[in-house]
């Protein structure tokens, strides 16, 4: 099946992605953004043409520009001109003021989940949910942050076994303070090729001074689904990352769980940061036989509904969902779904509280893509969960105590849950609120 030209996908930020080196991770990629037949896409002029310094050029006449921006771009053209005409170093590298203005033109709209992508970041991002091998230290990370923040180490990675947790804030990097640094530069500075270390001064909370962990780099393929018999006659499945192979690879692996005839399931989404939305809908439909998934709501008003899809491998078997502060948008989206439709319990702690949507579309002549958000997303009974978070049925914490002595206190309660151990308390749901909406296919 080809990939749909035109992807909408979710996640915690672009640069979830991870800190890598030749081909980096990320929690939304693998894209070519054009919808077949649309009307095409406005462009500013500066990814038109490549002005020329030249006096008897006045600003805003230059071929390319659009009739109706003419008088809009005057000043842009003029500062382009000025700059090319009058800074020290010459000649000025055009491209790079090309990237430049898009990006401060993105930037400008004051959204942290908007931005512009150059092509060494493109390309790099899209290796996550396309499978790719990368290297690089093996981290999901949001640079939106005061400092570059750890969202989770992947399973098994340089990262993980140094000890790096989620939460925690780069503020140095190989002895470089990273203090009002823009987080994609410190992000830069922590990909390097696999057999290189990289030193970074982590802040935790709760521990009292910044300390410094060594990390070396390596190669590294993104996990996206495992699963496993427990203890009790119990399937655990770990989802990683919502991307391209990850449906698939999710059918299989219930369909090799269900063989063993479980009495409960158990679904760990914790630290997974999302990935694309169409995924986060099969995931779902994996375990809820019919009914809303998500509401989609426009800045115009106008909502679009998503449906569970016929055919789910898993929707009567009594289920569990993990999840922590680093299950975000994808997650959210499965998790608020699973809680609001009855189908299972959350067990664990807040979630990260992403609910927007981003659109990515990719630039003309290789030049990188521009992520947009372009909605707001909602759980079935039409809860708004961004920069909220879902709140679990049994709240458990995994304590420094517990990291230590490698206890999993939240898998031990969704174990509990599922043998019917405990009674689950319920869970305040807001009734829906009728609203006109448009069902999504």
């Amino acid at each position: 099946m080809q990939k749909k030209p035109f992807v909408v996908v979710l996640s915690v930020l672009v640069v979830l992605i991870l800190l890598t080196g030749t081909c980096s991770a990320g929690f939304i990629a693998g894209w070519t953004f054009r919808t077949p037949g649309a009307a095409p896409i406005a462009r500013l002029p500066f990814l038109q043409t490549n002005p020329q310094i030249a006096e008897e050029t006045p600003a805003g006449d230059l071929a390319g520009t659009p009739q109706d921006l003419q008088e809009l771009f005057k000043p842009f053209w003029q500062a382009w001109n000025l700059v090319n005409e009058l800074y020290v170093d010459q000649p000025v590298d055009q491209v790079a003021l090309m990237r430049g203005a898009i990006k401060g033109m993105v930037e400008a709209l004051g959204d942290q989940h908007s931005s512009y992508m150059d092509p060494k970041m493109f390309e790099e991002t899209q290796a996550h949910l396309e499978g790719q091998e990368y290297e690089g230290i093996g981290a999901w990370v949001d640079i939106t942050q005061d400092y570059l923040t750890i969202i989770s180490p992947m399973p098994g990675s340089p990262a993980e076994e140094a000890g790096l947790r989620p939460g925690d804030q780069v503020i140095a990097i190989d002895g470089e303070d990273m203090t009002g640094k823009d987080g994609e530069y410190a992000r830069q500075h922590v990909l390097g090729p696999k057999g290189t270390t990289v030193i970074l001064t982590i802040l935790r909370q709760g521990v009292d001074e910044p300390f410094d962990v060594t990390v070396k780099r390596a190669a590294i393929v993104v996990p996206t689904v495992a699963g496993e018999m427990l203890d009790d006659n119990i399937a655990y499945i770990r989802l990683y990352t919502f991307g391209d192979d990850t449906a698939a690879n999710l059918r299989k692996t219930i369909d090799d769980l269900m063989k063993q005839k479980p009495v409960g399931m158990i679904l760990d989404l914790r630290n997974n940061g999302g990935g694309y939305l169409v995924t986060a809908i099969d995931v779902a439909s994996q375990f809820i036989k019919d009914g809303v998934i998500m509401i989609e709501e426009y800045g115009d008003g106008r909502r679009d509904v998503y449906e569970a899809r016929r055919g789910g491998r898993a929707t009567d078997i009594p289920l569990v969902v993990l999840v922590n502060e680093g299950s975000a948008s994808a997650s959210e989206i499965v998790a608020g779904a699973i809680q609001d439709r009855g189908r299972g319990y959350l067990v664990g702690v807040t979630t990260y509280g992403k609910g927007s949507v981003q659109n990515y579309v990719e630039l003309d002549n290789g030049q990188g893509a521009v992520r947009v958000t372009v909605a707001r997303w909602l759980t079935p009974n039409g809860r708004q969960i961004h920069e909220v978070g879902l709140q679990p049925d049994f709240v458990v914490e995994i304590t420094e105590e517990d990291l230590v002595a490698g206890r999993d206190p939240q898998l031990d309660q969704a174990i509990a849950v599922l043998l019917k151990k405990l009674t689950p308390p319920p869970t305040a749901i807001p009734t829906p609120t009728p609203v006109e909406t448009t069902p999504t296919p």
